[in-house]
């Protein structure tokens, strides 16, 4: 007779029984889900000695306030999944209090367990109070990271969380956690090989990092198109000239012209913007049935890194009043900041029924005979048009977009469709490289901790 199960079918999924003898500290029927219940199973099987978390670390709470000069790190700083720290951009201006970490802590998460954002210190500093901040005792951290990132935990706290808008883990669900504890050279040899893991997945992403950063320069290459020579520590940095038939007609400060050089090439034709595209065009829906199913795209499903768009959400005719509208071939290019600035755009094909509708956050050009799409793409996603782009945002703080005015005065490069078709291959196998990169790279951990795994539960 089994000792945890679930009734079925439909509502009654939600009903667990279990014998009082195997209660698991909670009385709620989330915590004795098949999930968690197989994770303890496994882990108190296996032949290595278990303890609860809280026998086997020290949950430190030293609060420091926002006068601390140490690095912060937000729950945003941390990667999924691998743990890897995120710099931020810009320093943290305040916050009303966080938890000191040393070197060798491990910051393991409160809120939403599931995106598993597990991080092992290299650098001292403060964190979040959404983090526990753990050091362990008398056992190699690496291994312990390992343990509490891998999946027979994060099946545990998946099913510990409460609250809806911010699912969180509770302290004593945490503190009971159950950890096993191999001898340390088995400890010492599960972190050689994580160790190794990482270091091989740092280096195929910093190989699609160079590849990723390189596009921007083939583009001007191919272009013709030089970047202006700046004289360092000299007055004339902060001196900038342009000409008349340049001005874009508003603003007369230097700074819309700071560090934005002209498209114009001597190598190729150039032409306005609005001459290659059509901007923003009206796309009807009529003749289409109101339950006709079409794709759906918003905002977050599109990469700011590969330029492209999980075409996988649907939504009917009916609902997509409202919503920004394209059509097969259309490129959607993010306006508000700070959107536009990470490069959200793609190129949307292959559209269920050809159409589809988005975010109203989303630009839409469509491309006019002679002109590759593509290739248009890849101008935008330039960080520099970019950049020049963000000097022309309008509305108010962190409501700002970049308004179709900003294209009606653009002024591109347009060579011949063959040599922009060829731009756009570039890119796109350019980037396809980058991406098999990463997959590899990502392989090479979740191998490692399949290995890790193994060698616990055997």
């Amino acid at each position: 007779e089994p000792r945890f199960f679930r009734v079925s079918p439909d509502r009654e999924n939600q009903i667990f029984l279990t014998y009082r003898g195997d209660i698991l500290g909670r009385l709620d029927p989330s915590a004795y889900r098949f999930l968690r219940a197989n994770s303890i199973n496994a882990i108190k099987s296996s032949k290595y000695q278990w303890i609860n978390l809280k026998d086997t670390v020290e949950f430190r709470k030293e609060i420091v306030s926002n006068s601390s000069e140490l690095p912060y790190v937000g729950l945003e700083n941390i990667e999924s999944n691998t743990g890897f720290y995120i710099p931020s951009t810009g320093k943290k201006e305040s916050f009303n209090s966080a938890l000191k970490f040393e070197v060798g802590d491990i910051l393991f998460p409160k809120l939403r367990p599931y995106l598993n954002k597990v991080h092992l210190a290299q650098f001292k500093g403060v964190c979040s109070t959404e983090f526990h901040v753990l050091k362990g005792k008398e056992l190699n951290n690496l291994y312990l990271f390992t343990f509490l990132s891998s999946k027979l935990v994060v099946d545990q706290t998946t099913c510990l969380m409460t609250g809806n808008t911010l699912p969180r883990l509770q302290p004593k669900d945490v503190q009971k956690l159950p950890i096993l504890l191999p001898p340390p050279n088995i400890q010492n040899h599960i972190a050689s090989f994580i160790r190794s893991a990482y270091a091989q997945k740092k280096q195929k992403e910093q190989e699609a990092n160079t590849l990723l950063d390189s596009i921007d320069d083939y583009v001007l290459t191919e272009l013709g198109i030089e970047k202006p020579q700046q004289k360092k520590n000299s007055i004339e940095n902060r001196i900038f000239t342009t000409t008349s038939s340049d001005m874009f007609g508003r603003r007369f400060d230097p700074e819309m012209y700071y560090q934005v050089y002209s498209l114009h090439t001597k190598s190729h034709p150039i032409e306005k913007f609005q001459n290659c595209v059509l901007i923003n065009p009206t796309t009807s829906f009529s003749g289409y049935e109101p339950d006709t199913s079409i794709t759906f795209v918003p905002m977050e499903k599109v990469s700011a890194e590969y330029g492209e768009a999980d075409l996988s959400l649907h939504k009917v005719v009916a609902e997509a009043k409202g919503y920004t509208r394209f059509r097969d071939n259309d490129l959607i290019w993010a306006k508000i900041t700070p959107c536009m600035e990470n490069g959200k755009s793609a190129v949307v094909d292959n559209l269920k029924e050809g159409i589809g509708c988005g975010s109203t956050e989303f630009h839409v050009f469509r491309a006019l005979e002679g002109i590759n799409i593509h290739y248009i793409h890849a101008l935008l996603r330039m960080k520099s048009l970019r950049k020049h782009a963000a000097l022309h945002f309008t509305g108010s703080a962190g409501q700002q977009r970049v308004s179709s005015e900003f294209f009606k005065e653009l002024i591109i490069p347009k060579p011949p469709i063959e040599k922009q078709t060829e731009i756009a291959d570039y890119i796109t196998n350019t980037r396809n490289q980058a991406k098999q990169l990463r997959q590899e790279a990502d392989a090479v951990v979740e191998e490692a901790k399949e290995r890790v795994e193994r060698i616990l539960l055997q």
